[in-house]
């Protein structure tokens, strides 16, 4: 097995692995959330080092750790906004009927916070990368924040599967401005211009003057661009999109149900209750209860 193959493999378990451990956290309680993004601020601010420290270095370490770092400053956005830490001003439902330029402005103001941390993060890592030969961080965030976009831009425009099983319960107001429907016009741009992306990065992995840590450079990247494709593909697809990360997305426990009683119908289930049993009418059984219930 070459390196680009590896490299191949290695991208597509982190993807596979990363997100369902954002998925996980966001399920967790409280005290467990608040300290994941205090662990994931402090990796995001390392992978930030890091991929300084890797700019300069052309070998097959410095692309893996540059393209995992990336990846950790992008798991930061990703999970700020997941938890509800950055999203936007707005934090309430779309109104029903909004229609057109406000839906829009509505549902950008949703994001709001959210879009600019992803700006500025990208904005960082473009400024300690520059003109450095380690370009694997800078394209890899690069791919994730188009891709991401393209997705949030199909999700508004409508797709066939909106994924809101991904959404946790105090970001469920999100699923409002979204837009159920077979496809949009806009969905063969953004996956024909990605495809068209996809292929020249794997014809410069295959040039015969590319370096090997240029060739996994090349992969790594590429694979990050594929799996956001086949992510596309899964928006309209008859295809369950949770399967992936289902031991992630675990359900909910329901609250305790509390039934409140009426008056007359509480009396006559203390009195069955106080009853010596046999003392108690036949009639005075769980069906008499559930009957009083019925009425009440």
């Amino acid at each position: 097995m070459n390196d680009a193959a590896i490299a191949v493999g290695f991208a597509i378990f982190i993807w596979w692995f990363s997100t369902g451990i954002v998925i996980l956290l966001n399920r967790m309680s409280r005290s467990a959330i608040a300290l994941s993004l205090v662990l994931s601020s402090l990796l995001g601010v390392a992978a930030l080092i890091g991929l300084a420290h890797t700019a300069q270095q052309t070998s097959l370490t410095g692309a893996y750790c540059a393209f995992t770092c990336a990846l950790l400053a992008w798991g930061w956005n990703e999970l700020s906004f997941l938890t509800g830490w950055i999203t936007g001003p707005r934090t309430t439902a779309l109104p029903t009927g909004t229609v057109g330029w406000r839906r829009f402005v509505e549902s950008f103001r949703a994001v709001q916070w959210h879009e600019i941390g992803i700006l500025l993060v990208g904005i960082t890592i473009v400024a300690i990368t520059w003109d450095a030969p380690n370009q694997v961080g800078t394209g890899t965030y690069l791919v994730l924040w188009v891709m991401r976009t393209s997705a949030k831009l199909n999700l508004f425009f409508g797709v066939r599967n909106l994924s809101e099983e991904f959404l946790p319960a105090h970001l469920a107001y999100l699923e409002s401005f979204f837009r159920r429907r077979a496809i949009n016009a806009f969905f063969f741009v953004a996956v024909a211009a990605a495809s068209a992306g996809l292929f020249l990065l794997v014809v410069g992995a295959k040039d015969t003057l590319t370096t090997a840590s240029q060739a996994v450079g090349y992969a790594l990247v590429g694979t990050m661009l594929a799996l956001a494709i086949l992510e596309h593909l899964l928006l309209v697809l008859p295809l369950d999109t949770t399967a992936l990360w289902r031991w992630a997305i675990r359900k909910r426990q329901s609250p305790p149900l509390h039934i409140a009683l009426p008056a007359r119908t509480a009396l006559t289930c203390l009195k069955v209750r106080s009853t010596p049993s046999h003392e108690r009418s036949p009639t005075l059984s769980s069906r008499a209860v559930a009957d009083n219930l019925e009425k009440a």
